[in-house]
């Protein structure tokens, strides 16, 4: 079958929808996923470790926190995509978001790591606030973020290669977080006062960063069929007649547990079953890195097999390499060889997952006449993030399971046998759920008839 891309590109027209995006715009764009993991990632690989070793804060109130966030998700990132597809300015419906929040943004990442002298359970209560905030502004930063890709292009493959340039920069983000962090904590004296100040900043570049997507994208998606606000009451049911869209929900929450689990736990593991906290951003190079190396390469591979192929085969190679450790928990070499065989799995999912996002827009457009960018994005943030706070809640219960006390020099037998089942056991579980959807994903096959359908009729409004 013709690729998606040659079927749809139409570089020789009019039709700036389709237009092919200059690198300039694609690194812009990417700019924002290394503002956003300079925060967000330290969520999910830190946020845990801080509250229990740091703070002194227990492991078992720390995963009912990271649980109770995704309850509030639920609502808030509703309510953020419905203001996103009513936002109108001369600069867009997506960008202005990002500007707003940019600077929040940052403050709030400051604020999460400021455990203030407010006793044990006046801590507990600084941790819930600081967090559940810096939850809300997220989704006002990054459902936006997420819905200007959609606005960039309808070009599936242009669509697919800014993914890839996301996920590559997001990479960057991550290898900074991942390695920087800890020397800064140091930098700064340590203790408390050294996670604040290193996250300050981590804050600033990431404001900075923010602004330098804003300014370097544009907007030229426009509805083909409703090109006016459509209430909530009516997207809404609408939302649940686009079954891929259901479907990238489940592939988000499955995806980003898995990532949550690993990142959560990773630092748990080095720590206390291979005896060196500091192999932590070790451990995240070799899974970066890889990862890194497959995106680069992945254009040609999407290109000519489709982007759910693509993904399959990665879920595949993900699920056996989680396996590994199971070898001998306690080597090096064998937790290495892991994390890199589960990177070369991972890179395909993570450079398709936000194009799969996006072709649903359309799809959902073609199906119910209505086009809902920040509804349907913001939907399928919050499956990204229920998992992320799934993967993180389970690295606390199943700590606390285990008996596991923060702070000590040894644990117990059952603590460690929990925190190698969070590492080995959880990725390849929800790896066997994500190959279970994807292999019920059809739209690459229907994408190109469904954007002809749509590009007929909005010629023909344009006509009358």
């Amino acid at each position: 079958m013709q690729a998606v891309s040659d079927t749809v590109k139409r570089e020789n027209t009019n039709d700036e929808a389709s237009a092919v995006l200059s690198w300039k715009e694609r690194i812009g764009y990417g700019c924002g996923d290394v503002a956003s993991n300079l925060i967000w990632t330290a969520l999910s690989m830190f946020v845990s470790f801080y509250y229990t070793d740091v703070v002194g804060l227990a492991a078992g109130a720390i995963g009912t926190l990271f649980l109770l966030a995704r309850v509030l998700d639920a609502f808030v990132d509703v309510a953020v995509g419905a203001a996103v597809d009513k936002t109108r300015s001369r600069i867009g419906k997506a960008r202005p978001w990002i500007m707003w929040m940019a600077i929040p943004f940052a403050i709030a990442g400051v604020l999460l790591f400021s455990s203030l002298n407010f006793g044990p359970g006046g801590a507990l209560v600084y941790a819930y606030v600081t967090y559940l905030l810096i939850n809300v502004i997220y989704s006002a930063i990054n459902i936006p973020y997420g819905v200007l890709s959609s606005l960039m292009t309808q070009d599936p493959y242009q669509r697919s290669l800014l993914n890839i340039v996301r996920m590559v920069m997001a990479i960057v983000g991550v290898l900074l977080v991942s390695n920087l962090t800890m020397p800064l904590v140091n930098l700064f004296g340590g203790q408390k006062m050294g996670w604040t100040l290193a996250f300050a900043v981590f804050g600033i570049v990431g404001a900075v960063l923010f602004f330098v997507t804003s300014l370097t994208t544009r907007e030229r998606v426009t509805p083909s069929v409703v090109d006016k606000p459509i209430p909530l009451k009516r997207a809404m049911p609408a939302l649940f007649r686009n079954k891929y869209w259901v479907m990238v929900l489940l592939l988000n929450t499955f995806f980003y547990g898995s990532q949550a689990a690993t990142q959560g736990i990773n630092i748990y593991y080095t720590q206390y079953i291979l005896g060196d906290a500091s192999l932590v951003g070790l451990l995240t190079t070799a899974q970066m890195v890889p990862m890194l190396l497959i995106l680069l390469l992945m254009a040609p591979l999407v290109k000519k097999f489709g982007k759910r192929n693509v993904a399959l085969v990665g879920v595949a190679i993900t699920a056996c390499g989680a396996l590994i450790p199971a070898i001998d928990p306690n080597n090096l070499v064998w937790v290495m060889v892991a994390t890199i065989v589960k990177a070369i799995g991972m890179a395909p999912v993570m450079g398709t997952i936000f194009a799969f996002m996006a072709d649903t827009v359309d799809y959902g457009e073609w199906k119910t006449g209505m086009r809902t960018e920040g509804l349907i994005f913001s939907a399928s943030s919050f499956g990204g993030k229920a998992g992320s706070g799934l993967g993180a809640a389970m690295v606390g219960w199943l700590l606390a399971l285990g008996g596991y006390v923060g702070g000590q020099a040894s644990i117990s037998a059952s603590a460690s046998g929990s925190i190698e089942f969070v590492f080995i056991y959880v990725p390849f579980i929800l790896c066997i759920l994500q190959f279970i959807v994807l292999w019920f994903y059809k739209l690459d096959r229907e994408y190109p008839k469904i954007l002809q359908e749509l590009q007929e009729v909005k010629a023909g409004r344009s006509g009358k």
